[in-house]
Order: structure tokens, then C-alpha cells, then sequence
């Protein structure tokens, strides 16, 4: 038997990039169907959009509402601002709970996807194993549980490449006998821009289709295949090649055009060579036009973001160059963002845990 691949051993889940509209860019604004809206919460932005049947036709995405929540905390190890984080994570989640009129004391299955072994993969079952579990509480001691708690179970299904068995069908087989009220997934994804990577948290009610990320698309997980209301957590922690060299060339293009843009300044002239002060950020105006962008790069310089992407797929994928990447730092970045998401999922479950108290509830 061959051995099998990291493909087929994780279920490391699709980012949806392209459902979001990027600062400088607003044609996704004018699809029919698709409403977008922003705002920044003290440091954190969030961005919320809403598809409806005819958007989800338009887009090639299911029906619901999508919340991103932007954040560096995880990749800055700010414990302040990873609670501020948290919180508005919770505040999120509650609000797709809302919109699906989850009632208060309905219960909830969490599912932690994803392979335990793999740690950039491992999200999703380190994640539950911080959540406050009260399901066996209320079949066994009822007369100890308080008010302001609900009915809470967790599984980690593993992974088809492990157990044989479609992640989907385990699932389904618990919901059977447990019939929870709802269910949330949490899940690894693979990002579609390197700035991503940990940086930000996807929040749906439209399902999680795992290992779609690494070209291993499982049976979808939503409303329709499971029959209760599925709210997907999802968190970028791996990158493939051809994005990571699709946006290099970006960044190169980006750093070219802002030191053509600014070599006239003062502060230019006073700056040592090799270094840099102030902002080191490089943004869509710093790109140059597509003119300048051929003389630097010749004629991949002017290609447009999904031709350059095809053309790195193109080269990359038959010599199975397109490596699946992950920062070094991925042990700590996970173990901080298992623990952020279950202080969310810990406040947004029980009335009795909230922003203020949730660091009490989460081991």
C-alpha cells in the first residue's frame, strides 16, 4: 500500500478570500445579491457579508452570512489584545446565533475537525479540549447545574486518511443519538494571502466543506446534510506555494512602486542605507501602473492576480512543487488560538459566561 499523503491526513478547509472585498477594491460591492459591509471595533476590523440565493448563484457560495475578524494578536503573542480579540469573536458568533433564532437553553454539539497530529491542522481538536463540556452534567448530577448553562458536548471525528471513515457520516451518526440543537465546527484553513495566515478568524452559517484546502473536498457539513443549524469557525494556518510566490511578486511590484513614490522625500535622503523608519506597510497604492509593472517583470509583471495565480499553478503543480507551508511559529500560534476560540465559544454558549468571566471557564 502506499503511503498516504498529507492530503488525505488532514482536513484542512478552502479560505474564502475571494468573498471578501479587499480596502482598494469594490467591484464584489456590485454583485447582485451580495451586500458587504465594515467596521473596526477598537484595533479589530470585522467585515460582514450577507449572500442571498441569487448572490450565492452569483458567486459560487452558499446562502448565509459570513463574518471575518481581523486581528494580529496571535502572530504579536499580545495576550491584552487576544482577549479583546475573543471578544469580539463571541459577539459574532452570538449574532449568527441570533439570526438562526438559537434558542437559549438549545443544546450544542462542538466538532473539532481536523487531525491532532498535524499541528497546523490540530485547531480544531485543541480548541475543544478547552470548552466547557456540561452535557454529562445534566444527564448525571442535574440538581448541581445552575441556571445560565445550557447542554454542551464536543467530538473530534478525525480525519478520513486516519479512520476510514467519512468525517461527515460520524457526525451525522452522533447527532442522531445525541440531537443537539445546533452544531459548531471548527476547523484549520488554507489561506489564500500570506497576510492571512493567522490573522484572521472566519465565522459562517453556511456549512465548512473539510479538506477542500488541500484538493480533498469531504462531504460538506450544513443545515441541509445535518438537518440542525451549522455555524463554521475557521482560522487560516497554512499557505500554499503559488500563493506564497503570487504574492511575492505583489510585495516586490509594492516595494518598488513606494520607493519610486517616495525617493523625492527629505526623510529619503537622512535614511542610512539598508535601513528603514516608520511604517513598513506596503499597500494596493504603492502597485504600479501595469507599464511599469512589464518593465520590471516583463510579461509576468503584467498579468492580473488570477492569470499570475493560474500561470504559478500551471508551473508548480505537475512537478508537486506546491508545498503546503506553515510558519515556524505554528506550535505557539495554535495552542494561543485553540485557547482564544474556546474563551469565545465558553461565552457565547452560557449565559452565565461572558466577555468579563470567560477566562475562569476556559482550562
Amino acid at each position: 500500500m502506499k503511503d498516504q499523503s498529507f492530503e488525505v491526513r488532514t482536513d484542512l478547509a478552502v479560505e474564502a478570500k475571494d468573498m471578501y472585498v479587499e480596502k482598494d477594491e469594490n467591484k464584489e460591492q456590485q454583485i447582485a445579491g451580495v451586500k458587504i459591509s465594515e467596521k473596526k471595533i477598537g484595533n479589530i476590523e470585522v467585515t460582514h457579508v450577507e449572500v442571498d440565493e441569487q448572490g450565492a448563484k452569483n458567486i459560487g457560495k452558499n446562502p448565509g452570512s459570513y463574518h471575518t475578524v481581523y486581528s494580529n494578536a496571535i502572530k504579536k503573542q499580545d495576550t491584552k489584545s487576544q482577549e479583546e480579540t475573543a471578544k469580539v469573536v463571541t459577539k459574532q458568533l452570538q449574532e449568527l446565533m441570533d439570526k438562526n433564532q438559537v434558542a437559549k437553553d438549545a443544546s450544542g454539539l462542538i466538532v473539532g475537525l481536523g487531525n491532532r497530529n498535524v499541528t497546523p491542522d490540530a485547531l480544531g481538536p485543541l480548541a475543544i479540549d478547552k470548552v466547557l463540556v456540561t452535557n454529562h452534567l445534566f444527564i448525571h448530577e442535574p440538581q448541581y447545574v445552575q441556571d445560565g448553562y445550557r447542554k454542551v458536548a464536543t467530538i473530534n471525528p478525525g480525519v478520513m486518511g486516519v479512520t476510514g471513515i467519512e468525517t461527515s457520516d460520524i457526525i451525522k451518526g452522533v447527532i442522531e443519538k445525541y440531537k443537539p440543537g445546533f452544531v459548531i465546527a471548527i476547523d484549520a484553513l488554507a489561506s489564500r494571502s500570506i497576510d492571512r495566515v493567522n490573522a484572521t478568524i472566519q465565522l459562517s452559517d453556511s456549512g465548512i466543506h473539510p479538506g477542500s484546502g488541500v484538493g480533498n473536498k469531504r462531504k460538506e457539513l450544513s443545515k441541509e446534510t445535518l438537518g440542525v443549524p451549522v455555524f463554521a469557525i475557521g482560522v487560516p494556518t497554512v499557505v500554499d506555494a503559488v500563493t506564497i510566490t503570487s504574492d511575492a511578486i505583489d510585495y516586490v511590484l509594492k516595494h518598488i512602486g513606494k520607493e519610486w513614490r517616495e525617493k523625492d522625500k527629505p526623510s529619503k535622503s537622512l535614511t542610512p542605507a539598508g535601513l528603514n523608519f516608520g511604517d513598513h506597510s506596503l499597500s494596493e497604492d504603492d502597485l504600479p501602473s501595469v507599464e511599469k509593472r512589464e518593465k520590471i517583470f516583463g510579461m509576468i509583471g503584467a498579468l492580473d492576480d488570477q492569470e499570475k495565480r493560474a500561470l504559478m499553478q500551471e508551473v508548480l503543480t505537475p512537478l508537486g512543487h506546491n508545498l503546503m507551508v506553515t510558519p515556524k511559529e505554528i506550535d505557539g500560534y495554535i495552542t494561543d488560538m485553540a485557547h482564544l476560540l474556546a474563551e469565545s465559544l465558553n461565552a457565547a454558549m452560557h449565559e452565565n459566561v461572558d466577555i468579563k468571566n470567560f477566562a475562569q471557564y476556559t482550562r
